[in-house]
């Protein structure tokens, strides 16, 4: 058998910086109680070696020890980003905040609110209820509307309260969806403008906020998914970026399968690991928050 794993596959850079910062900080604090505000990463084995080690996942802040001083506990900013109002929040309580957004979420903090404040009204390609979709619209002033599917697209027109439109992405979106979206973007300010007059005319802003790793990513999930007989995703079931790996290997070979680690093939999907172990070609691709532990047992166990 030849098994054909992704170069691009297990922890990106947003990730990496949020697990080593985390269990260094923890490390280095045993004195405190450290929090982290849901999941650092959707990960499940990850959530559980962190907590392992010490670290506090809690879902709301008001869930912080009320009768611990600042010099006792501390809060992490998981790599999804928060609202703006939760750094308020956590300020007010007097909270230490270590702030481990990914670089490029919070890029995108910074591109919304300075586009409201210049006037513009987004529209967020992006699923409506992931944490960093979330934490994103904090920064938008209630002046953003979510794309989801081709549905929304009509609806943000409407909903959009100024001519000037940004149109930015989720950093794990599909980027096939995303070229789609912003071609029928395209077209229906194009529309509009024709019966517009010149000064009232829409103004297009378009920024592709997928990060350069999700994108090679899912370029190379859909190469390799063309040319084997069998293709298995590693990672977290709620990661997004981890589910659109899926879906472009469901939609390019024959036979898909996505799996948290070694043991839920091995326990849950035993014909399935018969079956896979027959193949003369198998091709394994892991979500950028699947630690590099997960790959290789799952490598070993079809081995």
């Amino acid at each position: 058998m030849e098994i054909i794993l992704g170069k691009t596959a297990g922890f990106c850079y947003g990730v990496s910086n949020a697990v080593n910062k985390a269990e260094e900080y923890v490390k280095c604090n045993k004195n405190k109680t450290v929090y982290c505000l849901g999941e650092l990463v959707h990960n499940q084995d990850v959530t559980n070696k962190l907590e392992k080690e010490g670290l506090n996942f809690i879902e709301k802040v008001d869930e912080i020890g009320e009768n611990i001083s600042k010099e006792e506990k501390s809060l992490i900013i998981r790599a999804h980003g928060e609202p703006k109002s939760t750094y308020e929040i956590l300020k007010k309580k007097n909270v230490e905040i270590i702030d481990l957004t990914c670089p490029n979420v919070l890029a995108i903090h910074n591109i919304v609110e300075k586009f409201v404040a210049e006037g513009y009204y987004i529209f967020f390609i992006a699923e409506r209820n992931h944490p960093e979709v979330i934490g994103t619209l904090g920064f938008c002033d209630g002046k953003c509307s979510i794309i989801e599917n081709e549905e929304d697209i009509a609806v943000a027109f409407e909903e959009a309260i100024s001519n000037k439109i940004l149109v930015v992405a989720q950093t794990t979106f599909r980027i096939e969806k995303f070229e789609q979206f912003i071609q029928e973007i395209e077209e229906k300010v194009r529309e509009i403008n024709n019966n517009k007059e010149e000064n009232s005319k829409i103004i297009l802003e378009v920024k592709n906020t997928i990060c350069n790793a999700t994108r090679l990513r899912q370029e190379e999930t859909e190469k390799i998914s063309r040319q084997v007989d069998y293709m298995i995703i590693i990672g977290g079931k709620k990661s997004s970026n981890t589910r659109k790996l899926y879906d472009i290997s469901a939609k390019n070979c024959k036979s898909a399968i996505l799996v948290q680690n070694y043991l839920e093939l091995e326990n849950d999907y035993k014909d399935e690991l018969d079956k896979i172990r027959k193949l003369q070609k198998v091709g394994i691709m892991a979500g950028a928050s699947t630690p590099k532990e997960s790959i290789e047992d799952l490598i070993n166990l079809i081995k």
